[in-house]
Protein backbone atom coordinates (compact mmCIF):
# COMPACT_ATOMS: atom_id res chain seq x y z
CA UNK A 1 0.00 0.00 0.00
CA UNK A 2 1.91 3.06 -0.85
CA UNK A 3 -0.08 6.09 0.90
CA UNK A 4 0.16 9.76 -0.25
CA UNK A 5 -0.24 12.74 2.66
CA UNK A 6 -0.90 16.55 2.41
CA UNK A 7 1.17 18.59 4.73
CA UNK A 8 -0.61 21.73 5.30
CA UNK A 9 -1.69 24.91 7.64
CA UNK A 10 -4.83 26.50 8.17
CA UNK A 11 -6.35 25.70 4.89
CA UNK A 12 -9.46 23.25 4.68
CA UNK A 13 -11.57 23.01 1.88
CA UNK A 14 -8.36 21.74 -1.03
CA UNK A 15 -6.82 19.50 1.36
CA UNK A 16 -10.15 18.16 2.64
CA UNK A 17 -11.59 17.78 -0.96
CA UNK A 18 -8.29 16.39 -2.06
CA UNK A 19 -8.00 13.70 0.39
CA UNK A 20 -11.26 12.50 0.17
CA UNK A 21 -11.04 12.63 -3.95
CA UNK A 22 -7.76 10.09 -3.59
CA UNK A 23 -9.04 7.53 -1.76
CA UNK A 24 -13.05 7.94 -3.78
CA UNK A 25 -10.47 6.54 -6.69
CA UNK A 26 -11.05 3.05 -5.51
CA UNK A 27 -7.22 2.59 -5.79
CA UNK A 28 -6.30 -0.66 -3.83
CA UNK A 29 -2.72 -0.01 -3.39
CA UNK A 30 -3.04 3.53 -2.94
CA UNK A 31 -4.57 5.78 -0.22
CA UNK A 32 -4.24 9.50 1.27
CA UNK A 33 -4.14 10.98 4.51
CA UNK A 34 -3.41 14.19 5.82
CA UNK A 35 0.36 14.03 6.98
CA UNK A 36 0.95 12.97 10.75
CA UNK A 37 4.49 13.86 12.16
CA UNK A 38 5.92 12.67 15.62
CA UNK A 39 9.89 11.70 15.88
CA UNK A 40 12.02 12.61 12.89
CA UNK A 41 15.20 11.12 12.46
CA UNK A 42 17.92 11.37 9.99
CA UNK A 43 17.35 9.17 7.09
CA UNK A 44 14.39 7.03 8.51
CA UNK A 45 11.10 8.63 6.55
CA UNK A 46 9.85 6.22 4.52
CA UNK A 47 6.33 6.00 5.15
CA UNK A 48 4.91 8.15 2.22
CA UNK A 49 5.08 7.72 -1.61
CA UNK A 50 4.14 10.89 -2.05
CA UNK A 51 4.01 14.11 -0.17
CA UNK A 52 2.08 17.63 -1.12
CA UNK A 53 3.18 20.26 0.83
CA UNK A 54 1.50 23.32 1.14
CA UNK A 55 2.88 24.82 4.40
CA UNK A 56 6.91 24.85 4.51
CA UNK A 57 7.40 28.10 2.91
CA UNK A 58 6.11 28.77 6.52
CA UNK A 59 7.13 26.53 8.84
CA UNK A 60 11.47 25.56 8.67
CA UNK A 61 10.50 22.48 10.63
CA UNK A 62 8.91 21.09 7.82
CA UNK A 63 11.21 22.11 5.32
CA UNK A 64 13.72 20.09 7.10
CA UNK A 65 11.09 17.12 7.80
CA UNK A 66 10.23 16.90 3.89
CA UNK A 67 13.97 17.16 2.47
CA UNK A 68 14.65 14.06 5.21
CA UNK A 69 11.57 12.52 3.25
CA UNK A 70 12.76 13.31 -0.08
CA UNK A 71 16.07 11.39 0.65
CA UNK A 72 14.61 8.20 2.13
CA UNK A 73 12.69 8.33 -1.97
CA UNK A 74 9.53 10.26 -0.96
CA UNK A 75 7.92 12.23 -4.36
CA UNK A 76 7.62 15.40 -2.11
CA UNK A 77 5.31 18.04 -4.18
CA UNK A 78 6.77 20.35 -4.94
CA UNK A 79 10.66 19.53 -4.56
CA UNK A 80 11.84 21.41 -0.98
CA UNK A 81 15.28 21.60 -2.45
CA UNK A 82 14.85 23.68 -5.07
CA UNK A 83 11.84 25.51 -3.67
CA UNK A 84 14.10 26.92 -1.01
CA UNK A 85 16.76 27.89 -3.26
CA UNK A 86 14.60 30.21 -5.85
CA UNK A 87 13.45 33.43 -5.64
CA UNK A 88 11.35 35.85 -8.13
CA UNK A 89 14.67 37.91 -8.77
CA UNK A 90 16.45 34.25 -10.16
CA UNK A 91 12.76 33.65 -11.79
CA UNK A 92 12.94 36.76 -14.07
CA UNK A 93 16.48 36.17 -14.68
CA UNK A 94 15.48 32.16 -16.06
CA UNK A 95 12.44 33.91 -18.36
CA UNK A 96 14.71 36.10 -20.15
CA UNK A 97 16.78 33.19 -20.53
CA UNK A 98 14.46 30.85 -22.11
CA UNK A 99 12.64 33.77 -23.87
CA UNK A 100 9.74 34.63 -22.26
CA UNK A 101 9.07 38.22 -22.06
CA UNK A 102 8.62 39.60 -17.86
CA UNK A 103 9.39 43.20 -17.37
CA UNK A 104 12.42 44.89 -16.58
CA UNK A 105 13.49 44.54 -13.14
CA UNK A 106 16.19 45.62 -10.99
CA UNK A 107 17.16 44.23 -7.54
CA UNK A 108 17.89 46.42 -4.87
CA UNK A 109 19.79 45.83 -1.46
CA UNK A 110 18.01 46.13 2.09
CA UNK A 111 17.78 49.21 3.29
CA UNK A 112 18.82 47.99 6.87
CA UNK A 113 21.74 46.49 7.22
CA UNK A 114 21.17 42.55 7.68
CA UNK A 115 21.48 42.09 11.53
CA UNK A 116 24.84 41.19 12.74
CA UNK A 117 26.45 42.92 9.69
CA UNK A 118 28.39 46.42 9.97
CA UNK A 119 29.18 49.35 7.22
CA UNK A 120 32.58 47.25 6.73
CA UNK A 121 30.65 44.36 6.00
CA UNK A 122 29.33 46.39 2.25
CA UNK A 123 32.74 47.68 0.87
CA UNK A 124 32.10 46.47 -2.05
CA UNK A 125 28.34 47.93 -2.62
CA UNK A 126 28.81 51.13 -4.52
CA UNK A 127 26.92 53.89 -2.03
CA UNK A 128 25.19 55.55 -2.86
CA UNK A 129 23.23 53.64 -5.75
CA UNK A 130 22.81 54.89 -9.30
CA UNK A 131 19.11 55.86 -8.51
CA UNK A 132 19.05 57.90 -11.68
CA UNK A 133 20.35 54.98 -14.06
CA UNK A 134 17.84 52.77 -12.38
CA UNK A 135 14.77 55.28 -12.22
CA UNK A 136 15.66 55.94 -16.42
CA UNK A 137 15.69 52.11 -16.71
CA UNK A 138 12.68 51.01 -14.99
CA UNK A 139 10.52 54.39 -15.40
CA UNK A 140 7.45 55.18 -13.31
CA UNK A 141 5.07 54.28 -12.71
CA UNK A 142 6.73 51.37 -10.90
CA UNK A 143 6.24 48.27 -8.66
CA UNK A 144 8.38 47.43 -5.67
CA UNK A 145 7.83 44.37 -4.09
CA UNK A 146 9.78 41.63 -1.95
CA UNK A 147 12.56 39.10 -3.93
CA UNK A 148 11.08 36.25 -2.15
CA UNK A 149 8.08 35.73 -0.24
CA UNK A 150 4.18 35.88 -2.29
CA UNK A 151 0.79 36.42 -1.43
CA UNK A 152 0.82 40.66 -2.29
CA UNK A 153 2.59 40.93 0.60
CA UNK A 154 5.33 44.55 0.92
CA UNK A 155 3.51 45.27 -2.91
CA UNK A 156 4.28 49.21 -3.54
CA UNK A 157 2.71 50.95 -6.51
CA UNK A 158 5.21 53.99 -6.98
CA UNK A 159 4.49 56.79 -9.05
CA UNK A 160 7.95 58.74 -8.69
CA UNK A 161 11.25 59.15 -6.88
CA UNK A 162 9.43 60.60 -3.62
CA UNK A 163 7.05 57.89 -3.68
CA UNK A 164 9.90 54.92 -3.82
CA UNK A 165 11.84 56.79 -1.18
CA UNK A 166 9.37 57.29 1.20
CA UNK A 167 8.44 52.87 0.47
CA UNK A 168 11.85 52.06 0.61
CA UNK A 169 12.80 53.59 3.87
CA UNK A 170 9.55 51.20 4.69
CA UNK A 171 10.82 47.92 3.85
CA UNK A 172 13.44 47.47 6.26
CA UNK A 173 15.59 43.67 5.77
CA UNK A 174 13.67 42.99 3.07
CA UNK A 175 15.56 42.54 -0.59
CA UNK A 176 13.45 43.83 -3.22
CA UNK A 177 13.15 44.33 -6.82
CA UNK A 178 11.71 47.38 -8.44
CA UNK A 179 9.87 46.42 -11.56
CA UNK A 180 8.23 48.31 -14.53
CA UNK A 181 4.61 48.36 -14.40
CA UNK A 182 2.92 46.48 -17.07
CA UNK A 183 -0.23 48.45 -18.09
CA UNK A 184 -2.52 45.52 -19.63
CA UNK A 185 -5.21 44.75 -21.22
CA UNK A 186 -6.01 41.41 -20.11
CA UNK A 187 -4.54 38.97 -17.21
CA UNK A 188 -4.80 35.60 -16.33
CA UNK A 189 -3.53 33.56 -13.41
CA UNK A 190 -2.65 30.19 -14.57
CA UNK A 191 -2.72 26.45 -12.89
CA UNK A 192 0.02 24.33 -14.08
CA UNK A 193 0.49 20.83 -12.13
CA UNK A 194 2.56 17.97 -12.99
CA UNK A 195 4.20 19.90 -15.88
CA UNK A 196 1.01 19.39 -18.19
CA UNK A 197 -2.01 20.23 -16.49
CA UNK A 198 -2.61 24.29 -17.18
CA UNK A 199 -5.83 25.92 -16.32
CA UNK A 200 -6.03 29.44 -17.96
CA UNK A 201 -8.09 31.58 -15.69
CA UNK A 202 -9.03 35.31 -16.48
CA UNK A 203 -8.18 37.38 -13.10
CA UNK A 204 -8.82 40.69 -11.59
CA UNK A 205 -5.09 41.58 -9.49
CA UNK A 206 -6.91 45.20 -8.57
CA UNK A 207 -10.01 43.79 -7.51
CA UNK A 208 -10.37 42.62 -3.26
CA UNK A 209 -8.82 39.60 -2.81
CA UNK A 210 -12.39 37.71 -3.10
CA UNK A 211 -12.91 38.78 -6.38
CA UNK A 212 -9.88 38.76 -8.37
CA UNK A 213 -11.10 35.62 -10.32
CA UNK A 214 -14.08 37.69 -11.48
CA UNK A 215 -13.00 39.59 -14.76
CA UNK A 216 -15.06 41.98 -16.84
CA UNK A 217 -12.63 41.26 -19.93
CA UNK A 218 -14.11 39.19 -23.04
CA UNK A 219 -12.92 35.62 -24.04
CA UNK A 220 -9.83 35.95 -25.26
CA UNK A 221 -8.60 34.85 -28.78
CA UNK A 222 -7.47 31.05 -29.38
CA UNK A 223 -4.14 32.58 -30.37
CA UNK A 224 -3.49 34.16 -27.23
CA UNK A 225 -4.26 31.84 -25.30
CA UNK A 226 -2.19 29.24 -27.23
CA UNK A 227 0.69 31.88 -26.51
CA UNK A 228 0.34 32.15 -22.53
CA UNK A 229 -0.60 28.23 -22.33
CA UNK A 230 3.07 27.51 -23.67
CA UNK A 231 4.69 30.38 -21.63
CA UNK A 232 3.77 28.86 -18.54
CA UNK A 233 5.01 25.20 -19.32
CA UNK A 234 8.34 26.56 -20.56
CA UNK A 235 8.57 28.12 -17.35
CA UNK A 236 7.32 25.30 -14.85
CA UNK A 237 9.57 22.91 -16.77
CA UNK A 238 12.88 25.33 -16.35
CA UNK A 239 11.85 25.91 -12.47
CA UNK A 240 10.75 22.15 -11.98
CA UNK A 241 7.55 22.55 -10.19
CA UNK A 242 5.07 20.46 -9.94
CA UNK A 243 2.17 22.71 -8.52
CA UNK A 244 2.35 26.45 -9.50
CA UNK A 245 0.33 29.39 -10.70
CA UNK A 246 2.05 31.76 -13.18
CA UNK A 247 0.71 35.21 -13.66
CA UNK A 248 0.51 36.78 -16.72
CA UNK A 249 -0.46 40.55 -17.67
CA UNK A 250 -1.41 40.99 -21.77
CA UNK A 251 0.29 44.42 -23.12
CA UNK A 252 -0.11 45.04 -26.66
CA UNK A 253 -1.08 41.89 -27.62
CA UNK A 254 2.06 39.82 -25.59
CA UNK A 255 1.70 37.93 -22.40
CA UNK A 256 4.43 39.11 -19.63
CA UNK A 257 4.99 36.85 -16.68
CA UNK A 258 4.54 38.87 -13.78
CA UNK A 259 5.09 36.31 -10.93
CA UNK A 260 5.38 32.63 -11.35
CA UNK A 261 7.11 31.41 -8.57
CA UNK A 262 4.02 30.43 -6.15
CA UNK A 263 4.81 27.00 -4.90
CA UNK A 264 1.79 26.40 -2.29
CA UNK A 265 -0.88 28.26 -4.38
CA UNK A 266 -3.93 29.62 -2.95
CA UNK A 267 -6.86 26.83 -3.58
CA UNK A 268 -9.23 27.48 -1.39
CA UNK A 269 -13.02 27.32 -2.19
CA UNK A 270 -13.89 30.73 -1.09
CA UNK A 271 -11.46 32.44 -3.14
CA UNK A 272 -10.66 30.58 -6.35
CA UNK A 273 -14.48 29.56 -6.95
CA UNK A 274 -15.99 26.63 -7.59
CA UNK A 275 -15.21 25.83 -11.05
CA UNK A 276 -11.93 26.61 -10.92
CA UNK A 277 -11.30 24.23 -7.11
CA UNK A 278 -12.61 21.43 -9.12
CA UNK A 279 -10.70 21.89 -11.49
CA UNK A 280 -7.44 22.20 -9.14
CA UNK A 281 -9.07 19.06 -6.91
CA UNK A 282 -9.22 16.90 -10.06
CA UNK A 283 -6.07 17.58 -11.66
CA UNK A 284 -3.82 17.44 -8.20
CA UNK A 285 -5.36 13.87 -7.54
CA UNK A 286 -3.84 12.65 -10.79
CA UNK A 287 -1.03 14.29 -10.42
CA UNK A 288 -0.87 12.28 -7.02
CA UNK A 289 -1.70 9.29 -8.31
CA UNK A 290 0.89 9.19 -11.45
CA UNK A 291 3.68 10.00 -8.86
CA UNK A 292 2.61 7.22 -6.71
CA UNK A 293 2.38 5.05 -8.98
CA UNK A 294 5.64 5.92 -10.49
CA UNK A 295 7.08 6.37 -7.09
CA UNK A 296 10.56 3.77 -6.43
CA UNK A 297 11.32 3.26 -3.02
CA UNK A 298 14.66 5.11 -1.90
CA UNK A 299 15.25 6.43 -4.69
CA UNK A 300 15.08 10.43 -5.69
CA UNK A 301 11.71 10.63 -7.08
CA UNK A 302 11.45 14.95 -7.20
CA UNK A 303 11.14 16.61 -10.27
CA UNK A 304 14.65 19.01 -11.16
CA UNK A 305 13.52 21.33 -13.56
CA UNK A 306 15.51 21.43 -16.70
CA UNK A 307 17.81 24.58 -15.70
CA UNK A 308 19.32 22.15 -12.70
CA UNK A 309 19.55 19.42 -15.46
CA UNK A 310 21.01 20.70 -17.91
CA UNK A 311 23.38 22.16 -15.55
CA UNK A 312 24.05 18.67 -14.11
CA UNK A 313 24.38 17.67 -17.49
CA UNK A 314 27.16 20.16 -18.92
CA UNK A 315 28.73 19.78 -16.11
CA UNK A 316 29.35 15.78 -16.69
CA UNK A 317 29.95 16.55 -20.06
CA UNK A 318 32.83 19.20 -19.36
CA UNK A 319 34.51 16.97 -16.63
CA UNK A 320 36.79 14.43 -17.57
CA UNK A 321 36.85 10.90 -15.16
CA UNK A 322 39.46 10.88 -13.11
CA UNK A 323 41.27 7.36 -11.81
CA UNK A 324 40.94 7.07 -7.96
CA UNK A 325 44.45 6.02 -8.45
CA UNK A 326 47.34 8.40 -9.27
CA UNK A 327 47.25 9.49 -12.91
CA UNK A 328 51.25 9.65 -13.26
CA UNK A 329 52.15 6.94 -15.70
CA UNK A 330 53.68 3.95 -13.99
CA UNK A 331 56.83 2.60 -15.10
CA UNK A 332 56.69 -0.55 -16.56
CA UNK A 333 57.72 -3.68 -13.92
CA UNK A 334 60.38 -6.01 -15.47
CA UNK A 335 59.08 -9.26 -15.96
CA UNK A 336 61.63 -11.45 -13.60
CA UNK A 337 63.89 -14.07 -16.01
CA UNK A 338 62.60 -17.43 -15.48
CA UNK A 339 65.77 -19.17 -15.83
CA UNK A 340 65.01 -22.55 -17.53
CA UNK A 341 66.95 -25.27 -16.32
CA UNK A 342 69.43 -27.05 -18.93
CA UNK A 343 68.58 -30.55 -19.48
CA UNK A 344 71.55 -32.80 -19.88
CA UNK A 345 71.44 -35.08 -22.57
CA UNK A 346 71.18 -38.85 -21.62
CA UNK A 347 74.27 -41.04 -23.23
CA UNK A 348 73.06 -43.83 -25.09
Amino acid sequence: MKKIGILHGMERSFPEAFVERVNKAGLKDIKAEPVIIDMVAQGQSDEYAVIIDRISQDVPFYRAFLKNAASTGTAVINNPFWWSADEKFFNNALAVKIGVPVPKTVILPSHERPTDTSDSSFSNLKFPLSWEKIFDHIGFPAYMKPHAGGGWKSVYKLNNMDDFFKSYSETGQLVMMLQEEIIFEDYFRCYCLGGKYVRIMQYEPRNPHHLRYQSNNGPASEKLLKKVHDYVLQLCHSLGYDFNTVEMAVRNGIPYAIDFCNPAPDAEVTSVGQENFEWVVEHATKMAIERAQMQKPGQDNLTWGTFVRDGVTNFQKNTRPVNSETTEEKPKESKPKIEKATRAKSKK
